[in-house]
């Protein structure tokens, strides 16, 4: 058997760039303390033409028992005799992920114009185990854009009626961003393991969705990923199902249903990327310095608005304290520059409570809020926004129910995400929003957000509402 390694192998122009992407340097050979044992990287050639670097991982599965690491019967025999020593597992993956945490964060200093830049790459991988076999490394790794090379590994070579095993000796070929190509790694291998070697919490839904961003999503395997990834685990997978499906606004279970048939749309921003651009591009139009995110969720949005310098205050709110947590999680908080987190604020409070804390803002973004809402509690929210916090300008995106039908495979009636109480017409959110403006001297204008499909409109309608005393002023 071969030890626990891999190889990736650069054969891009100036080959040993490829140790400033991993701060690994050619010339040096590096020892790691990881959970399982021992990582070393060290690099079998390096030459302009082209640099290897080895990852190789010494596992001591008896001291993995006594430390209580592995997380299976503590009498049995498996824990003594097994493959940890030797194949490619969720062990591996963990040294990697440690080992080269800045290359898969896509940072380096020293030459950054590297980061985004494909390189033609070659991984070996000696001995993978896949439950599924060479099939399923191929059927993981081809919709990435790998070009794979899987050879099962006989149980015995003297013995060839006994036939293959389950592990396979795999190299993949392809043009990728480095940071992508370790992400792939960093899910891929303890799903084809179909195992981890330590326990799965809440803490992996936060891990899978930040290695499996820009490509999981979109993956046509990608609930077998989830549920191999989370080890089954029903509820660790239904969060991270209801997380990836942010992508393109659809349920979890139409994850696939979104209309990207053509070369055009696959190469498009995903929807959620162009409303968060259509409403910075409003607040920018308006002149709103001081932005109240109302229901910012996981905090997508505060993420942008905190990178541009024009607003000078912000703060996310929301009535779930789990999504707070979440989003100082990804925001960073604790690592974010003093002058971004000087103008970052997150607080609990709901959008049907009137909250004085609201009051004094430029602006308001409500940004598909109001449809998880049950309509009988619209009102209040409509007196906590218009009425109490009353900024000069508000905003509010909600899906278009008409654009539905343009999502095949979504079932007639049904809404684009589980948690909606309702999804509006154009013709009903223009009404809501005019009747709105009656009662609370403000105006509004309308403006899509994806595609504007001449028969059954944009994905996402957006309204910009006003204060009429300020839009008079500005008018004078």
């Amino acid at each position: 058997m071969w030890p626990v390694y891999l190889t990736i192998t650069s054969t891009a122009p100036a080959a040993t760039d490829l140790g400033y992407l991993l701060h690994k340097h050619p010339d040096r050979a590096q020892q790691f303390d990881v959970s399982a044992g021992n990582a070393h990287v060290f690099y079998p050639e390096a030459t302009d033409e082209r640099c290897t670097v080895a990852l190789v991982l010494e596992v001591d599965p008896i001291e993995l028992v006594r430390g209580r690491r592995y997380g299976g019967d503590a009498s049995a025999l498996s824990q003594y005799v097994n493959d940890r020593p030797y194949a490619a597992s969720s062990m591996l993956a963990v040294a990697l992920g440690k080992v080269f945490r800045t290359a898969m964060a896509g940072t380096c200093a020293a030459k950054p114009d590297l980061v985004d830049r494909p390189l033609p790459l070659e991984i070996h991988l000696p001995a993978l185990p896949s439950v599924g076999g060479a099939p399923m490394v191929r059927q993981l790794f081809e919709p990435l854009g790998w070009s794979v090379e899987a050879t099962p590994i006989a149980l015995d070579e003297t013995v060839p009626h006994w036939g293959d095993s389950r592990y396979v000796q795999t190299r993949l070929r392809g043009t990728m961003v480095l940071a992508q190509a370790l992400s792939h790694l960093y899910v891929l291998l303890p799903v084809l393991d179909n195992a981890k070697h330590y326990w799965v919490s809440s803490d992996e839904v936060d891990k899978l969705v930040r290695a499996g961003d820009g490509w999981l999503a979109d993956h046509p395997e990608r609930e077998l990923i989830t549920r191999r990834y989370l080890a089954h685990q029903r509820e660790l997978v239904a969060t991270a199902t209801s997380r990836l499906a942010e992508v393109d606004d659809l349920p979890p279970e139409a994850l696939d249903n979104a209309v990207n048939d053509d070369e055009e749309a696959r190469d498009a921003l995903p929807l959620v990327a162009r409303r968060r651009q259509a409403v910075l591009e409003a607040l920018r139009q308006e002149g709103a310095a001081r932005v109240v995110d109302l229901g910012c969720g996981e905090g997508a949005l505060l993420r942008e608005l905190i990178q541009d310098a024009r607003f000078s205050e912000v703060l996310g709110v929301d009535v779930s304290p789990r999504a707070l947590a979440v989003a100082e999680r990804r925001l960073n908080l604790n690592r974010m520059p003093d002058s971004q987190r000087a103008r970052l604020r997150l607080m609990l409070s709901s959008v049907t409570y009137r909250d004085e804390r609201l009051a004094g803002y430029d602006a308001v973004v409500l940004m598909e809020v109001v449809e998880h809402l049950d309509p009988q509690r619209l009102p209040a929210l409509e007196d906590t926004v218009f009425a109490q916090a009353r900024p000069r300008t508000v905003i509010v995106t909600t899906p278009n129910v008409e654009h539905n039908v343009r999502y095949e495979r979504l079932a007639a009636g049904t809404m684009r995400h589980r948690d909606h109480r309702f999804e509006w017409t154009r013709a009903e959110f223009a009404a809501w929003a005019t009747s709105v403006c009656e009662r609370t001297g403000y105006v509004v204008r309308f403006a899509p957000i994806g595609d504007d499909d001449p028969e059954v409109g944009p994905p996402t309608q957006m309204a910009v509402f006003s204060r009429t005393d300020d839009a008079q002023q500005a008018a004078s």
